[in-house]
C-alpha cells in the first residue's frame, strides 16, 4: 500500500518541492537544525497547547524520534522561524533535544502565514474557535475567498461557512467553545438564533440542564417559531414586494419569503435545500459582488 502524503493535500499543493517523490530522491532536504536556533513562529495560529498532550508526544519521540520534519524558513541572522510543527518543535524542547529534523523553505510573512494556517487547521487538533480564526485569517490576510480556501484545505465550502459563523456568536458562547463546556453541534444550532440574548439564553441553559444537541435542537425551533409568530405583520404594505420577491426567486432558483414586523425592520430569507445547494447559492451572491 502506497504512504499516504503526510503533508496534507493542501501544504503538499503550496510547497511545490514537498512530494514524497521529490523527499526520497533528494535526502539533503532534511536537515538537522539546532533547536536554538529556531524562533517561534509569531503567526501561529494555534494558542493553547495541551501539556498533557505535548507529554505524550515528547514521550512518543523519546521512544521513536520525530517522524515527520518540522519546517522553517531561514532568517537574514542566520537563525530560522518555524513555520509549521509547533507541537513537534515544543515536545522536541521539553526533551532538551540539540537539534530537530526540518525542511527549510523560502516564504514571504504571508506564504508562511498560508502555510501555517492550512497545515494547522488541516492536521492539527484545535478547537473550533481556533479553526474558524484561522478560516478567517487566511480570508482576511491572505487574501483568500471562501472557494479559494475550500480548495485549499479540502472541505466544503459549507463547512468552512459554518465555522466562520461561529465568530458571529457572544463572546461567552466562544469561550464556552474554547473550552469545550458545547460542542460544534450546539454552537450550529445557537447560531440560528439572531439575537445574541437569545443565543445567551440558550447556552446557560445548555449548560445548566446538560441538553443534548437534539434538545436544544427542539428549543431552538420551539422559539423560532414564537418570534414568526410575533413579527409576523401581513398587511397590503407586503404587496409593493412581490415583484422583487418573485425576481429573486427566478434570479437565485429557490423559494424567497419577505417577513417584516410591525416596527417595519424584516428579513429575506432564501431557502435551500441540501448543502449543494446552498453552495450553488452562494456562488450566485459571490457573483453579484465581485
Amino acid at each position: 500500500m502506497a504512504k499516504k502524503n503526510a503533508l496534507g493535500r493542501g501544504l503538499g499543493a503550496l510547497i511545490e518541492d514537498a512530494t514524497p517523490e521529490r523527499l526520497q530522491k533528494d535526502a539533503s532536504l532534511i536537515n538537522e537544525i539546532a533547536i536554538k536556533k529556531i524562533e517561534a513562529n509569531p503567526w501561529q495560529p494555534r494558542t493553547i497547547f495541551d501539556e498533557q498532550s505535548l507529554d505524550e508526544l515528547a514521550g512518543s519521540i523519546k521512544e521513536i524520534g520525530i517522524i515527520q520534519p518540522v519546517t522553517v524558513r531561514l532568517l537574514e541572522n542566520g537563525n530560522y522561524q518555524l513555520i509549521t510543527g509547533e507541537r513537534r518543535f515544543r515536545a522536541a524542547k521539553k526533551l532538551s533535544l540539540s537539534t530537530i529534523p526540518a525542511y527549510i523553505r523560502s516564504a514571504d510573512d504571508v506564504n508562511m502565514l498560508e502555510m501555517a494556517l492550512i497545515e494547522n487547521v488541516q492536521r492539527e487538533d484545535l478547537d473550533s474557535i481556533e479553526e474558524a480564526i484561522g478560516y478567517q485569517r487566511l480570508i482576511e490576510e491572505c487574501n483568500l475567498t471562501q472557494e479559494n480556501l475550500s480548495e485549499r484545505v479540502g472541505k466544503k465550502r459549507s463547512t468552512i461557512s459554518n465555522y466562520l459563523r461561529l465568530l458571529k456568536l457572544p463572546a461567552e458562547i466562544q469561550l464556552g467553545i474554547r473550552e469545550r463546556k458545547i460542542s460544534m453541534g450546539h454552537a450550529k444550532t445557537l447560531v440560528n438564533l439572531e439575537d445574541p440574548s437569545s443565543q445567551l439564553e440558550v447556552y446557560d441553559k445548555i449548560i445548566k440542564a446538560e441538553l443534548s444537541v437534539r434538545k436544544v435542537e427542539d428549543l431552538v425551533r420551539k422559539m423560532q417559531r414564537n418570534i414568526t409568530k410575533t413579527d409576523a405583520h401581513p398587511t397590503t404594505e407586503s404587496l409593493p414586494y412581490d415583484d422583487l420577491q418573485e425576481h429573486l426567486a427566478k434570479q437565485f432558483g429557490a423559494n424567497v419569503d419577505f417577513r417584516r414586523n410591525n416596527k417595519g425592520s424584516g428579513k429575506i430569507v432564501i431557502s435551500f435545500k441540501s448543502d449543494e445547494d446552498l453552495e450553488r447559492i452562494i456562488a450566485i451572491l459571490d457573483k453579484l459582488n465581485a
